[in-house]
């Protein structure tokens, strides 16, 4: 990746605070697991039609957007560094083309299907948002952040640190607004933020699309399951609020075969096997943590499919089981939300 010499334009105050902040970020703990809250209202993504070009980078220079806190943001008439911190990020902008400075790597999925930049050494590495390497949005200079999820904490320590660089919130909160909402404006934001609108407008029909299949297929009268697999365990996701799939029961309206009041930790809730197999589901929906952070641990399905208290369970019986793909603990993003309700459609639709 290729960019042209510029002039040296950190700030004193942030070559005098870097250390201690960065001190600071690294006794900060896991309290940045689930993503904090956001303020965006509906349809506050929407730019406000400036039509710039790209850059070299694969940002519209110029352009002016309305992020997801509401506040608009003008980008600088010439970029040369893109900062990324936001998982839900990650694989739209790599699939655009946009070129990074610097990138929390650590969060990335490895594997197949998951970003380029993790392979790619001209990308500074930030480290992960529990103990971050906060100097390098100094060192990497960057014109445009886009921060938001894990790294929403430390919205106002990257303001200090970054000068004068248009730093463009992403994040929004499940819980204050719904997922497929914040999915498709986050989405129209970062088309707005690239010049890549009609690719965010596909990319949001696409979506729309396999939810409205899945709601077809759906049958309400069966009762529904969300569980997360990790460290060899199964945990319980609560209707509308637990983790990644609890989104999926408002905007599925799947019937709960459980209406347990759960949190959303990131690991999900203490539940027994047999309180799984007392509540009966009729469909499970389950996410392998694991298997995007790459602990060694058992599978979901080997977790599931395994488990003597569970083989009666009419999920498990008649094979009514939907596993997330492997990398969506990390990658929460549109793509994968998609592929998750197509999923969902299919299944649905074959059971009948």
């Amino acid at each position: 990746m290729q960019r042209s010499p510029r002039t040296p334009r950190l700030k004193a105050l942030a070559l005098a605070s870097v250390a201690a902040l960065a001190l600071v970020g690294c006794s900060a703990g896991g309290a940045a697991e689930a993503p904090a809250s956001g303020s965006a209202d509906t349809g506050s993504a929407a730019g406000s039609g400036s039509a710039s070009a790209p850059a070299g980078d694969g940002v519209a220079a110029g352009a002016t957007v309305t992020d997801m806190s509401g506040a608009e943001i003008t980008l600088p008439e010439e970029i040369d560094s893109v900062i990324t911190t936001d998982n839900r990020t990650f694989r739209t902008l790599d699939e655009w083309g946009v070129e990074l400075s610097a990138a929390p790597k650590q969060l990335m999925f490895k594997g197949e299907g998951g970003p380029g930049y993790p392979q790619d050494d001209e990308v500074a590495d930030i480290g992960n948002h529990r103990e971050p390497d906060m100097e390098v949005f100094v060192t990497a200079e960057p014109d445009v952040v886009f921060n938001g999820q894990r790294f929403n904490e430390r919205k106002a320590e990257i303001d200090e640190l970054t000068g004068d660089a248009a730093v463009i919130d992403t994040n929004f909160d499940p819980k204050q607004k719904p997922m497929d909402e914040g999915l498709k404006e986050l989405t129209t934001l970062l088309g707005e933020a690239t010049g890549h609108q009609a690719d965010a407008a596909a990319l949001n029909k696409e979506f729309d699309d396999a939810v409205a299949k899945a709601k077809e297929a759906y049958d309400s009268e069966q009762t529904v399951m969300g569980l997360i697999s990790t460290g060899g365990e199964l945990s319980y996701v609560a209707p509308g609020t637990g983790r990644s799939i609890g989104p999926m029961f408002d905007i599925l309206g799947l019937t709960p075969a459980l209406e347990q009041a759960g949190s959303d930790n990131h690991q999900g809730d203490d539940i027994s096997v047999e309180a799984i197999a007392q509540s009966n589901p009729d469909w499970l929906i389950v996410m392998d943590r694991d298997a995007a952070t790459g602990e060694a641990n058992a599978t979901a399905a080997e977790l599931i499919e395994r488990s003597e208290a569970l083989k009666d369970v009419t999920a498990v019986k008649e094979g009514n089981i939907v596993y997330l793909p492997q990398d969506f603990y990390v990658a929460e993003d549109i793509q994968n939300y998609t592929t998750v309700m197509d999923d969902l459609a299919k299944a649905f639709e074959g059971a009948r």
